[in-house]
């Protein structure tokens, strides 16, 4: 299968381990963005990924498509234009301290992007799969556009169209969301969201669940799975099913409804290196596991899986295999040492 994902890429300065920010003279670069890191799964799970952006002209961000090459990603289509590189600082929590994003973004070179210059049925020519994120729109009106003419003309190529709702408070509000949005969801067939992405869009809110205390009512979220498809239509509604005991504990599993029925994933209790990318490692394991022609309780289990493997990972990108993902799937948590 070939997927194209398309938004921004950012580069990412965390302070080493667990320091504060304002502990650390050292920061450690990497690259990370929602939908770089979906085309950077698919590639490292054997897919053909290719991942649109617009990045500048300099040597970061060459530092970053070549980061992208190295992983497998086709970076052909990215534009070169704008002056700068998103950047995100990360601090990552633990125990009850929370990790914290300090996004540095404002007029990175997507945000100027002009929809124009994406010939998008060049772009998807010989693709199957088209994948963006809520996080796109929010950047500029024409960031928004061009997600909607690389969806609408996934849709005439006869490619299935996903998105993961993403919602970002510090780059819009909530009403400016649902009414963009909501125009995309007109071409999207599957959708992805998390806990809280469906109540802070659309409104729509899995009753007698509070996210913030640690405990998930599962079957409350296939009302929410239910309201999303008789809205927008959707084929498939995967939802995310985070239990936060603390920054670093969490239960971690997922939720697919499709055709009426809802498959739940099996649970698994994570201790966590780093929760940035775990959505977007869902996004990409269930999108693997469709693209495969896996039935839905099988694509759920693949997704749920492949997540929670990138939670032991530090990074943006879920660096695993495909054998790693099946030896988690037949039963082998345990973390032993493989020699």
């Amino acid at each position: 299968m070939k997927a194209v994902t398309f938004g921004e890429v950012m580069l990412r300065l965390a302070s080493p381990g667990h320091l504060r920010l304002s502990q650390t003279s050292v920061l450690e670069m990497t690259f990370g963005g929602g939908e770089a890191n979906v085309a950077v799964s698919l590639a490292l799970l054997g897919d053909e990924a290719a991942f649109v952006t617009r990045l500048p002209k300099n040597d970061v961000a060459e530092a970053c498509v070549q980061r992208l090459r190295g992983l497998g990603v086709d970076t052909r289509s990215i534009l070169r234009g704008g002056e700068r590189i998103g950047i995100y600082f990360l601090e990552s929590g633990a125990s009850q301290r929370a990790s914290t994003v300090t996004y540095d973004r404002a007029h990175s070179a997507i945000s100027g992007i002009s929809p124009a210059d994406l010939k998008w049925e060049t772009i998807l020519q010989g693709a199957d799969w088209f994948h963006f994120t809520g996080i796109t729109p929010a950047l500029s009106d024409p960031a928004a556009q061009a997600a909607l003419e690389g969806a609408r003309a996934a849709k005439k190529l006869g490619m299935t169209v996903s998105c993961d709702l993403n919602f970002r408070k510090k780059l819009w509000s909530r009403e400016k969301a649902g009414q963009v949005m909501g125009v995309l969801m007109e071409h999207v067939d599957i959708c992805i969201a998390n806990e809280e992405d469906a109540e802070m869009v659309f409104g729509i809110k899995a009753s007698g669940t509070e996210v913030t205390s640690g405990k998930i009512d599962h079957g409350r979220y296939v009302e929410v799975a239910t309201k999303l498809t008789e809205r927008f239509k959707f084929k498939g509604v995967a939802i995310t099913l985070r239990e936060s005991f603390s920054a670093s504990h969490n239960g971690w599993s997922g939720l697919y409804f499709t055709g009426g029925k809802a498959h739940f994933s099996r649970r698994y209790d994570v201790q966590i290196v780093d929760r940035v990318g775990g959505g977007d490692s869902f996004a990409a394991g269930l999108i693997y596991a469709l693209g495969k022609k896996k039935g839905p309780q099988e694509a759920i289990e693949f997704a749920a899986a492949a997540s929670c493997l990138k939670h032991s990972i530090s990074g943006d990108f879920n660096l695993i295999k495909l054998s790693e993902v099946e030896g988690l799937l037949g039963g082998d948590g345990s973390g032993r040492v493989q020699r």
